[in-house]
């Protein structure tokens, strides 16, 4: 379990396939506070360390992931939002991320408020909502919508999370991770089931 909260940035070193997985080697900050085993968000997509060694851990990423999510066009040099998973005891400051990505939307505008920026994400799942003023997750960033519709929605971005984030880094075009609010997923699935 995450809160959309990002602890850093982590930088893309290493890229390899294997069979049909995809191999990353991640460099960050808290290397040393790392385990085998450990679940961590990247760009909002769980995944869990295989290896380590001085410099870099691996996750290793199968197909259904690399299909659903931003990962299929990454490269060595591009950054990730890093995010290690909730302890118990911390406090709750995003909104409940599970990290298992619904799709990818695609940045259709980025607009300079003149001390904000606002996005407008495009996506085509159909099954999922947002409602103004909910949460929605963006490459694992808990973010809170703007303005909601049908197949796009917009949120506001504060300047520390434009430079602590890869927010700053997206264009219009660039394709991003989505994860849908978990409340709103299971009345939608109830509500379309009836």
């Amino acid at each position: 379990m995450f809160t959309g909260i990002i602890e850093a940035l982590g930088e893309v070193k290493f890229l390899k396939n294997e069979k049909t997985n995809l191999i990353l080697g991640v460099k960050c900050s808290f290397l040393d506070e790392i385990k085998i085993d450990q679940s961590i968000a990247h760009n909002g997509v769980c995944l869990t360390v295989t290896e380590m060694d001085e410099e870099l851990y691996y996750v290793t990423l199968i197909q259904e992931t690399v299909n659903k999510t931003n990962f299929g066009s990454i490269r060595v040099g591009d950054f990730v939002n890093l995010e290690r998973c909730l302890k118990a005891s911390d406090r709750f400051d995003g909104h409940f991320v599970t990290g298992h990505v619904d799709g990818t939307g695609v940045c259709e505008i980025k607009e300079d408020l003149n001390g904000s920026w606002k996005y407008v994400i495009n996506h085509s799942s159909n099954n999922f909502v947002t409602v103004e003023k909910g949460s929605v997750t963006v490459n694992g960033v808990s973010l809170t919508v703007v303005d909601s519709h049908k197949d796009s929605f917009s949120v506001c971005i504060i300047p520390y999370t434009f430079e602590f984030t890869t927010f700053k880094n997206l264009e219009k075009g660039s394709i991003v991770n989505l994860e849908f609010d978990i409340l709103g997923k299971y009345v939608s699935k109830l509500i379309n089931n009836k």
